[in-house]
């Protein structure tokens, strides 16, 4: 499960740990938001620390599609649905302002891009009427957007009955963006502390960052982590995590360059990957395809691994493929009114700033978090702040937010007690799982996970450590996955992602 970003990349050379210090700000994650963030600060003089759990690009920043796009699906459509055209628009300009500061990164630290058009399509006809919308949306958002033609329906590489397209998007390796920006940030002054990972967060007496080395301490914190690490503010419950799948192969075919995403059941996402803009294996590598889909949330699915072969199957009964070369997932957030949740974390005296809730499209909406991030932490007036940080930031919640958020809620509560259900009709002792297997039983009343991966079978408490949900079993990748709050696990039990900030408890 490595994506085709993070074949053969060169890591930066983090900075040695020295518990203790004190920065102006310590930023948790070493994803785009926290190396967009950093690089800003430091570039402005301030002492600044990433801490990072693993390595940089860890998750969602290094396992997406690398499309940097302004046309999003139907994400406008659907915010304008039920939001005024102010707040759509201020979402698009946001994103306009990540997407002009990425490529002005990537031009600046010799990361190349290609040019491309994106493409929101319909397959069938019951996608019509969405991409309709979508282009009315977006016209009134200020896209430069287009209803394709007949012939250029009919030269894409998928059935198109309509589609609307937006010129001039990019397409790149988001990992060379991103070990480039951590380079970067490094050689400014900034401290990097790689694979250690965060145990708390604390606000008073002062703020403070404890890890698995030692304690930080800092004026300010930012949280850029996917999930917020702390539950201030309740934010694992006003976001859905949803977890969607890539398929990466040999192209053996023409296939045209453009960006493509269907606007009907199911999503599907394709893209070209040529040496222009990354390949995963530098300038002589041949060309790929990548195709994305598999979307569900987190943990209430029966099988990853069912749905990634169906779309495994699509991809090569529609395109001129041959060898699979890699597989991977990534895991995003999607607020209950669809815009991102950026800013200072409740009950944190000001000192701790998270973002979350980008909907698988961080490449654009992770920068535009980092300049406000930043702008609030450098302290400039709010009259010299762009519009759309002062709409986006004082946005109202509207009935269809909470009916959103409570049906939601509902099928949380609703997961939580199919779990316990569930694990009580099985008791252990359990057959041994075959190999990439896990199951879920009851051992004195408890929940406990039981699996078998790398011929090693082990136990693990099956209990969530965040609020109580029953564990699935993620048959794709090998880990326990939470259904509340998409908090995941390693058979072993550590923590990968998700609000939960311990991991599980280990039974044998």
């Amino acid at each position: 499960m490595t994506p085709l970003w993070k074949t053969d990349v060169s890591a930066p050379t983090g900075t040695p740990f020295e518990p203790g210090r004190r920065h102006d700000v310590v930023i948790v994650g070493a994803g785009l938001t926290g190396l967009a963030t950093a690089l800003e600060l430091v570039r402005s003089g301030m002492d600044v620390a990433i801490v990072e759990r693993g390595g940089i690009g860890e998750l969602a920043s290094g396992s997406n599609t690398g499309k940097i796009s302004l046309l999003q699906g139907t994400t406008l459509s659907s915010l304008r649905r039920h939001h005024p055209a102010s707040l759509v628009r201020a979402y698009a300009d946001a994103n306009r302002d990540g997407f002009e500061w990425i490529t002005r990164a990537a031009d600046e630290l010799g990361v190349s891009t290609t040019v491309r058009t994106a493409y929101t399509y319909a397959h069938g006809a019951d996608g019509v009427a969405s991409v309709t919308e979508e282009y009315r949306a977006a016209r009134e958002a200020g896209l430069a957007v287009r209803l394709a033609g007949p012939e250029e329906l009919a030269a894409g590489p998928v059935r198109m009955v309509s589609a609307v397209a937006l010129d001039d998007q990019r397409a790149i390796d988001p990992m060379s963006l991103l070990t480039a920006l951590a380079t970067a940030f490094v050689a400014a002054g900034g401290r990097l502390h790689l694979n250690t990972a965060v145990r708390r967060v604390r606000v008073v007496p002062r703020p403070r960052v404890d890890t698995e080395a030692g304690t930080l301490f800092a004026a300010k914190i930012v949280l850029a982590t996917g999930a917020p690490l702390t539950d201030r503010g309740l934010y694992f419950a006003k976001v859905s995590g949803m977890r969607s799948a890539c398929v990466s192969f040999d192209l053996e075919g023409e296939v045209p360059d453009g960006m493509y995403l269907s606007a009907d059941s199911p999503t599907r996402s394709v893209r070209t990957v040529t040496a222009a803009d990354g390949a995963g294996g530098g300038t002589d590598a041949a060309p790929q395809l990548i195709v994305g889909g598999a979307g569900h949330p987190v943990g209430r699915v029966e099988s990853e691994l069912a749905m990634l072969e169906e779309l495994v199957t699509w991809a090569r009964e529609t395109f001129p493929v041959g060898t699979e070369t890699h597989r991977w997932s990534a895991q995003d957030y999607t607020s209950h009114n669809l815009v991102p949740f950026i800013g200072v974390m409740p009950r944190s005296l000001g000192r701790v700033r998270f973002a979350t809730g980008y909907a698988k499209w961080g490449l654009t909406n992770a920068p535009a978090a980092a300049l406000r991030i930043a702008s609030e932490l450098r302290g400039e007036k709010m009259r010299e702040r762009p519009t759309w940080m002062t709409v986006i930031g004082t946005r109202l919640t509207v009935p269809a937010d909470l009916a959103r958020g409570a049906t939601e809620n509902a099928k949380v509560g609703a997961a939580a007690a199919r779990g316990w259900v569930g694990a009580a009709t099985r008791s252990t002792p359990v057959e041994q799982p075959a190999e990439g297997q896990g199951t879920v039983a009851q051992h004195h009343a408890r929940p406990v996970g039981v699996s078998t991966v790398d011929g090693q079978t082990r136990a693990v408490s099956a209990i969530c450590p965040h609020l109580g949900g029953v564990l699935e079993w993620n048959d794709l990748e090998c880990t326990w996955d939470c259904p509340l709050h998409a908090s995941r696990f390693t058979p072993d039990g550590e923590r990968i992602e998700g609000p939960a900030s311990t991991g599980l408890r280990r039974l044998g």
